[in-house]
């Protein structure tokens, strides 16, 4: 029996990670893998959030909790806001709002979770220009300053394999990786054009996920078609390993993954977390066949 309870004990151990499994992370890409143009995907339900979200950026889930960056614009020529994290409940309702950069540096990106902080980027909002990253921590709401970089950086990692930060520029245009300090350690251009990146996830063995949009005119001055989708990147060489639309709008004509996304496993294969609407938005909880 004492055998018994120390073997369990230490399974428990290997599964648990900070509140979601330990291999999770590598699960949801493994089955993001059997994902086609063709998967169906079936609403599980909405759930309306109850503040005002501004212009959603990332998403993470911590149990039943989800943490959400955004913008506020007050004068964007003027480069004047405020930069959001929201920690919010599974009804929707406002837990805490953390205020995030410093002067013209008020742009949140695409936010990921380490197992024991969340890393959020700030940067300018234009190309080329300035960020700072911080490490926030998801109990105390209390963020450190990690490092500054010149770029606009619109989405981060965190290689937990290789102890490095992993991001991407404005519209995913370039691949950087930095140690947790700060020094960069390679600069490569995106060779994929599929869609831009707006979140993006660790997601073991060297992977992330991301989720984006590309806008699509058949004139210039003519009005877009979005067309949403996921990417899988192998972040030792920036290649795509897979590649997948992911055709779900709102009733407004905006693709799920316009904005915000958090997946996770599920029974029936992924579970998927959509906020795509600024200002007043609906979290669209999905469910995938994944196996």
């Amino acid at each position: 029996m004492r055998l018994l309870l120390t073997v369990l004990v230490s399974a428990s151990a290997t599964i648990v990670f900070s509140g979601f499994p330990q291999d999770a992370r590598s699960v949801v890409a493994d089955r993001v893998l059997n994902l086609t143009r063709s998967s169906r995907w079936t609403l599980v339900r909405s759930v309306p959030v109850a503040f005002r979200t501004f212009h959603p950026q990332g998403m993470v889930k911590i149990g039943e909790t989800l943490f959400v960056s955004s913008v506020e614009v007050i004068d964007r020529d003027a480069g004047k806001g405020a930069g959001h994290l929201f920690k919010m409940d599974s009804s929707g309702h406002p837990v805490a709002d953390l205020r995030l950069g410093e002067g013209a540096i008020y742009h949140p990106g695409g936010i990921d979770y380490d197992g024991r902080g969340i890393w959020v980027p700030v940067a300018e909002y234009r190309p080329d220009s300035h960020s700072i990253v911080y490490r926030v921590d998801p109990e105390t709401m209390k963020a450190d300053e990690m490092f500054r970089v010149d770029d606009h950086i619109g989405a981060i990692v965190h290689n937990t394999d290789e102890g490095a930060v992993q991001g991407v520029s404005w519209g995913s245009r370039r691949f950087y990786r930095w140690t947790e300090r700060g020094a960069v350690t390679r600069r490569s251009l995106n060779t994929s054009h599929y869609v831009d990146y707006q979140d993006c996830k660790y997601v073991g063995n060297r992977r992330m996920l991301c989720s984006g949009v590309a806008e699509i005119r058949s004139a210039p001055d003519g009005p877009p078609f979005r067309l949403g989708g996921l990417e899988l990147v192998d972040l030792s060489d920036g290649r795509p390993l897979h590649q997948v639309p992911v055709l779900l709008w709102t009733a407004g004509g905006l693709d799920m993954t316009h904005n915000p996304v958090w997946i996770e496993p599920s029974d029936a294969g992924l579970r998927a977390y959509f906020m795509p609407e600024d200002d007043h938005s609906t979290l669209y909880i999905y469910d995938v066949d994944a196996m």
